[in-house]
């Protein structure tokens, strides 16, 4: 089930269920979000494990094998973020949408938390979402059925091919969705590209991975 619409817990709703269903966790942590539409705000990174995209400049490549990782209580993983009190959680990967994410975005809304997350598009949507990036890679390319719901288009630049890319993914999102370009990591030569083409196509904004900079986790 995949939904953008408010969650609303039915009265007398038995979530004890939902509570023990377990996902492959690398990592879940309080932080700022460091790149994108929603840097510099206060969230709760979920982290689930297991990747079929497996991006070569990818900075968490440890997040590609889940059998290398714990499973994790969902019960668990909502509490922990419901403590932080943070406003909202981001689930990334890896790619989560290998995974059910029904449960986990239900308790999470069930506690009051918005739910983010940052997907490749390759696999189906599932779980209730309030925000929606698409990080689209061209040797894996997401699925058409993703493209309707997507808030955010954040689109990782190496050469002018990405760039092409980008603007292929733009022309199949809603009018209302954010365009970003992000310069690769260690690729310098990619800040250029993207300067120069978003000053011709002002459309388009950029994103920085300022957690980088500031040396956020």
């Amino acid at each position: 089930m995949f939904s953008t619409k408010e969650h609303t817990k039915k009265k007398g709703e038995v979530t004890s269920g939902l509570d023990a269903v377990l996902y492959p966790l690398m990592e879940d942590f309080y932080t700022i979000q460091g790149e994108g539409a929603h840097t510099g705000r206060a969230s709760y990174f979920i982290r689930l494990a297991g990747c079929d995209v497996q991006c070569w400049w990818c900075d968490v490549k440890d997040s590609w094998d889940e059998t290398k990782h714990p499973k994790v209580k969902t019960g668990d993983l909502v509490q922990r973020a419901v403590d932080s009190g943070a406003p909202f959680a981001v689930i990334t990967g890896g790619e989560p949408l290998l995974h059910n994410l029904e449960p986990l975005t239900v308790r999470l809304k069930d506690h009051g938390l918005k739910v983010h997350i940052e997907t490749s598009g390759s696999s189906p949507l599932s779980g209730h979402l309030d925000w929606i990036t698409l990080s689209p890679k061209r040797f894996k390319k997401p699925l058409d059925e993703v493209f309707p719901y997507v808030d955010e288009l954040k689109v990782v630049v190496l050469t002018n091919k990405d760039l092409q890319w980008a603007e292929v993914n733009a022309q199949k999102c809603p009018e209302h969705t954010k365009l970003l370009l992000q310069p690769e990591w260690d690729t310098p030569k990619s800040i250029d590209l993207i300067v120069d083409y978003v000053k011709d196509n002002p459309e388009w904004g950029i994103s920085l991975q300022t957690h980088k900079f500031l040396n956020v986790p």
